[in-house]
């Protein structure tokens, strides 16, 4: 089954566009989209079964795309990395910087090692990765880069190593906009919200628990899909958005515009976008 993009066919034909994190959640339908575009996909992950299983995915819908294992919190794996997708695809027009994650836990009880292993995941991976696809081929050849932050505005309790790194990232994008303008790159990142994506099955019963409760917290009443977070992603990857860098764009159905001073009224009234025939919320984000 096809992809249903928003955005015109060939797109992306003749590109190349990295998506870290490409074996499952935002990352995996992305790169369906992209590849649906035209755009010739490389899948960067830990996990070389999973990347597998979407290429296969990729190829069945008639798309393109190459699997390339990898920790981006190890430089040298990043520079190997790297340097395999410019001798395969032979350009690097785009990089999804989607890599991240992190565990649920209050400040007092994460460790040296936990606190460490998030950032790095969630802020060091991305510049190390970004870094190298500017180094590599888009000073000299110009490039769109978006990379992955979250709703971390007014703090974020619970995951506070997270909101840190994912902070880091909003202003790695910004200055990263501002330095590489010169080379013809463009630099923004993105920041869900609440999406209903399958990162949410890797947290605990309790914690499943509570998210039920949050759509409830949402101005739009629902969990975002995965294609809603995908296709804002590739707008700021399309020509469309060529005099934007340096930006921020919050997919969070206007939790940050709740205020405690005006009650959220229950509805149904948001129409839900889904361009991805593959795509399957978690059940418990379904079932509430």
């Amino acid at each position: 089954m096809q992809y249903r993009s928003v955005f015109r066919a060939g797109l992306f034909e003749g590109q190349s566009i990295v998506v870290t994190g490409g074996g499952s959640g935002i990352g995996r339908c992305t790169a369906h989209e992209l590849a649906a575009l035209g755009a010739k996909v490389a899948l960067v992950g830990r996990k070389p079964e999973k990347l597998e299983k979407v290429r296969e995915e990729i190829a069945a819908a008639g798309g393109a795309a190459t699997t390339h294992p990898c920790d981006i919190r190890d430089e040298d794996q990043v520079l190997a990395t790297v340097e395999a997708v410019l001798a395969t695809h032979g350009r690097i027009d785009g990089l999804v910087n989607n890599a991240g994650g992190q565990f649920p836990s209050p400040l007092r009880d994460i460790s040296l090692k936990g606190w460490e292993a998030v950032v790095r995941t969630n802020l060091t991976g991305g510049f190390l990765v970004a870094r190298e696809c500017y180094r590599r081929w888009m000073e000299a050849n110009g490039g769109a880069i978006v990379n992955m932050s979250a709703d971390m505005w007014g703090g974020m309790p619970g995951m506070a190593h997270s909101g840190a790194a994912r902070a880091g990232m909003v202003n790695f994008t910004e200055s990263a906009a501002c330095e590489w303008a010169a080379s013809g790159v463009r630099v923004n990142a993105v920041a869900p919200g609440w999406i209903a994506s399958s990162g949410f099955e890797t947290y605990p019963p309790e914690v499943q628990e509570w998210a039920k409760t949050l759509k409830r917290k949402i101005p739009l009443q629902r969990f975002g899909t995965e294609s809603e977070a995908a296709a804002a992603i590739v707008f700021l990857l399309s020509e469309a958005a060529s005099f934007i860098t340096g930006t921020t764009l919050r997919i969070d159905g206007g939790v940050l515009n709740a205020r405690p001073t005006w009650p959220l009224a229950p509805h149904q009234r948001s129409k839900v976008y889904n361009g991805f025939p593959l795509y399957a919320p978690p059940k418990f984000m379904v079932d509430e």
